[in-house]
């Protein structure tokens, strides 16, 4: 038994370790995000790495520690008893984290977006309530000249689009309120990072795309390929009795880098 911080050079030092002891097979449980980096490097070294669901073993009592963990695991491994969670490859990977990073922009934006109708409940602006959406072609003319220091509700009225059902005198009506300086700066600030936000949105699917073009190279042959069964569906994979070198899980001791 061994223990290893968790930088990288450490962790370069656990898989040298590992191929000095001639081991193959490693499993690991999946805790968070702290397995990412190991689970990589130990791929990239070579070794065949089993991401394991730490709630199928989590029940079994008296395993409370991380040392009594590894070892009831690494017996589980070595009857081979453990499944390794499905992983797809580096390309997937890349696509799946760039569309989670395109979500968390979507909900950032959307927040900017309630805070900008906040700001305006806040100075009796209803013009939410006569226009469905804030953030559409007439929502957007006129919030950004709000903030450029337009107050007249007929010039801001005239800048709706001909689809708005509301008529003009009611969005003239919607637009009078008490305009305070400190919501008037909250709006601005809120539509300054809606467009930042904008922003980085086009980047990352332009960046998406480019990962997608990646994906779809082919070399053309569109003939039906007989499938081949999955690791799920072979038993011999799963239930072996014994691998060919020894099953080791390793565990970490995460140390908060201060």
């Amino acid at each position: 038994m061994r223990e290893f911080p968790s930088f990288t050079a450490d962790l370069n030092a656990l898989a040298d370790w590992l191929k000095d002891c001639d081991v193959d097979t490693v499993a690991m449980e999946s805790t968070g995000v702290y397995w990412i980096p190991l689970f990589e490097l130990l791929e990239s070294r070579g070794f065949t790495v089993l991401l394991v669901n730490a709630r199928h073993v989590k029940n079994v009592s008296g395993r409370k520690s991380d040392v009594l963990d590894c070892q009831w695991l690494q017996q589980l491994m070595s009857y081979g008893l453990l499944r390794g969670a499905f992983r797809p490859t580096d390309e997937v990977c890349v696509l799946r984290a760039l569309t989670r990073q395109r979500a968390t922009l979507l909900r950032s934006q959307a927040r900017q977006v309630q805070h900008m109708q906040k700001a305006l409940t806040q100075m009796n602006i209803q013009f939410a309530n006569v226009i469905s959406d804030v953030v559409g072609e007439t929502g957007q003319r006129i919030l950004r000249a709000i903030v450029a220091g337009e107050r007249d509700g007929n010039v801001l009225a005239a800048m709706k689009d001909v689809r708005i059902h509301a008529s003009h005198d009611e969005i003239i009506k919607s637009l009078q309120g008490n305009w305070r300086g400190e919501h008037l700066f909250a709006l601005k600030q809120a539509l300054a990072l809606f467009d930042f936000i904008g922003t980085q949105l086009a980047e990352c699917d332009r960046e998406i795309e480019r990962q997608l073009q990646c994906l779809q190279t082919h070399d053309g042959n569109r003939e039906k390929v007989r499938k081949k069964a999955s690791p799920a569906m072979r038993p011999s994979l799963i239930c072996a009795p014994n691998y060919s070198k020894c099953a080791v899980l390793i565990s970490l001791a995460l140390m908060a880098l201060m």
